[in-house]
């Protein structure tokens, strides 16, 4: 049973947990403002004496991500927290993949993820060894089909997807992600390799939690709920966020069921 957290606030579990995985956008920021409660929540865990990471499935550098939250307002205590999917991404790729040539499917505010090696990238997919995808093209932003055309003589290359989401909403609007490109390779029998929530290598880049009692906060089912799940770390849905609809229309319980996803805690937002 998700026990609702709105009257009493995350205050009243904090003491159960040494560590807390809080997703960024969509809990933190929506991508134009940042939500003053959940800056006042993060303020509050620190003086808790209790740490926190702001994870996010943002096919970018750390500093990138730093340095547009600096434009939001964000103090700088709080973004030093940040550790993004591309982060995670750009290891494994300069540790195993530096030398080989790449396709890059993804607009171009995302170059920065490839910057070190950005001599090995090709512009023709067939000539490349292997597919990088941090999200869609900005002309292909809404049409999953043209995708399907593109791979369809590429499928033996493995893609490396920098961001699991599926959709993220940006303020009002709702966009499509690398994860919804990433699936469409997948269906059509493509090998992805993942890095983001609900995978196991961001949370464990991120920072040293070995033997940390774990929250992991967002409100993302399929990634923030699921990478919780996955690892064994309770989890604290934010309802209004990507599923606010689904919540409001059947509940978290059989929301989350829908997701296959436990949910220990919800929070209409993060509030302390």
């Amino acid at each position: 049973m998700t026990k609702n957290l709105d009257k009493d606030g995350l205050s009243s579990i904090a003491d159960n947990y040494q560590l807390f995985y809080v997703d960024l956008w969509g809990v933190v920021h929506n991508g134009v403002a940042l939500h003053q409660e959940a800056i006042k929540t993060l303020k509050e865990i620190s003086k808790k004496g209790k740490e926190y990471i702001l994870l996010t499935n943002a096919p970018r550098p750390n500093k990138v991500v730093k340095s547009f939250l600096e434009k939001m307002g964000m103090e700088k205590e709080i973004r030093d927290k940040v550790f993004t999917s591309g982060e995670a991404s750009l290891n494994y790729l300069k540790k195993n993949l530096k030398d080989k040539n790449f396709f890059h499917v993804g607009p171009p505010r995302d170059f920065d993820l490839f910057g070190d090696f950005k001599n090995m990238k090709s512009e023709n997919i067939d000539n490349s060894e292997y597919i990088l995808c941090t999200g869609l093209f900005e002309k292909y932003d809404k049409d999953l089909n043209y995708y399907k055309d593109l791979f369809e003589k590429n499928i033996d290359k493995e893609m490396i997807c920098t961001n699991p989401d599926l959709i993220v909403d940006r303020a009002n609007a709702r966009e499509l992600c690398a994860g919804s490109v990433a699936m469409v390779f997948e269906k059509m029998g493509g090998k992805v390799l993942y890095f983001g929530k609900p995978y196991p290598e961001v949370y464990n880049q991120s920072i040293n939690n070995i033997g940390k009692k774990i929250l992991s906060i967002g409100d993302n089912l399929n990634t923030d709920i699921k990478g919780a799940n996955l690892l064994n770390y309770d989890s604290l849905i934010i309802s209004n966020g990507i599923h606010k609809n689904e919540i409001k229309e059947m509940g978290i319980e059989k929301t989350s069921k829908s997701y296959e996803a436990i949910c220990n805690y919800i929070q209409t937002e993060l509030k302390w």
